[in-house]
């Protein structure tokens, strides 16, 4: 079974909106992708969500959503600089069905909604276009959550809504691995939600040498604005991340790139981070060397996603065996 193409996207969408001149770091038709990936939309409520998916060649073990961060887009998790890079691929080629999604008031739904979503109304159309994709593909044992930096915000709201009664529709959360997100900003936050900012290249990057050749050239295609609600919100996390992560059920792996510097992460700072995970089976926190704050597009994306995929493997057999195994 197979999600719908770009090409499947109602007529209500305008050519013009899928072409990327048009959609700046959307994930549509005129992209480079890895072998395997393709264009996707999904419904999401009002809007419709452009994504990438790649399906592994027999039944998936388990569907990984990935979720990029703010200004950032789908390709994020598909980096063309070397093959090593790819989530999509990876993911694939290990038994994993990959979808990366343009969140809210980004790629084909920035028509719709330009000044993007709270969160709380990202984490409904998340979980809207995850009952459009289970009910038109084959998504394994349940969904895993991969995010980045504002797209971990996401994640950790989605799955703090999904902690009363599930959707039969939609498949469960198995667990959450976010890269790049703390609680308390190493920034003002009212100085540094826009990352496109001058100020906020190294913060984004780290250390050139963390990157293969042509990154940079090839990010244009990945960068998108980053929009108003998003940068009015996210001065807000520092108090909305505990009351979230007290109400996350399912195991969370947090990893922290070498040179991350937008959030504080010092040893006491990220055992409390994991204190917070009360109701969680399990909460890990993770480094990443050779990184920075990007480190799904740097040399160390393999080695972080092998990490991510050896962390759903435990929550697969936790599930299969019992709470006695723990990731």
């Amino acid at each position: 079974m197979s999600v719908p193409t770009a090409e499947t996207i109602p007529s209500s969408v305008s050519r013009s909106s899928v072409s990327r001149s048009s959609v700046p770091g959307s994930s549509v038709p005129g992209s480079a992708m890895s072998p395997g990936v393709r264009p996707v939309a999904l419904q999401a409520g009002d809007v419709t969500l452009s994504a990438l998916i790649a399906q592994p060649a027999g039944p998936p073990r388990a569907t990984v959503v990935a979720v990029h961060g703010g200004g950032m887009s789908a390709a994020y998790f598909d980096g063309q600089a070397h093959p090593d890079v790819s989530l999509l691929a990876l993911g694939a080629r290990l038994g994993y069905t990959v979808v990366a999604v343009d969140r809210p008031g980004y790629g084909l739904s920035a028509a719709d909604a330009p000044g993007g979503q709270t969160l709380a109304e990202q984490a409904g159309a998340l979980h809207a276009a995850l009952r459009h994709l289970a009910g038109r593909a084959e998504t394994g044992a349940g969904v895993f959550l991969l995010a980045h930096s504002f797209g971990g915000k996401l994640a950790l709201t989605y799955a703090a809504c999904q902690a009363g009664d599930p959707d039969p529709a939609v498949p469960p959360l198995l667990g959450l691995d976010i890269s790049g997100l703390g609680r308390d900003y190493a920034v003002d936050p009212g100085d540094g939600p826009d990352p496109h900012q001058h100020r906020n290249w190294k913060r984004n990057w780290g250390a050139l040498r963390f990157y293969p050749p042509n990154t940079f050239r090839g990010a244009e295609a990945m960068v998108a604005p980053m929009p108003s609600r998003e940068r009015a919100e996210a001065v807000q996390w520092p108090r909305r991340f505990p009351v979230a992560a007290a109400a996350v059920r399912v195991p969370v792996r947090l990893t922290f790139a070498e040179q991350e510097l937008w959030w504080h992460n010092d040893e006491d700072t990220v055992a409390d981070l994991a204190a917070h995970f009360a109701s969680a089976p399990s909460a890990s926190v993770d480094r990443q060397p050779g990184a920075g704050h990007n480190i799904s597009l740097g040399w160390a994306a393999r080695t972080y996603h092998l990490r991510a995929f050896a962390f759903f493997e435990q929550c697969l057999a936790r599930r299969t065996a019992g709470p006695s195994v723990t990731p």
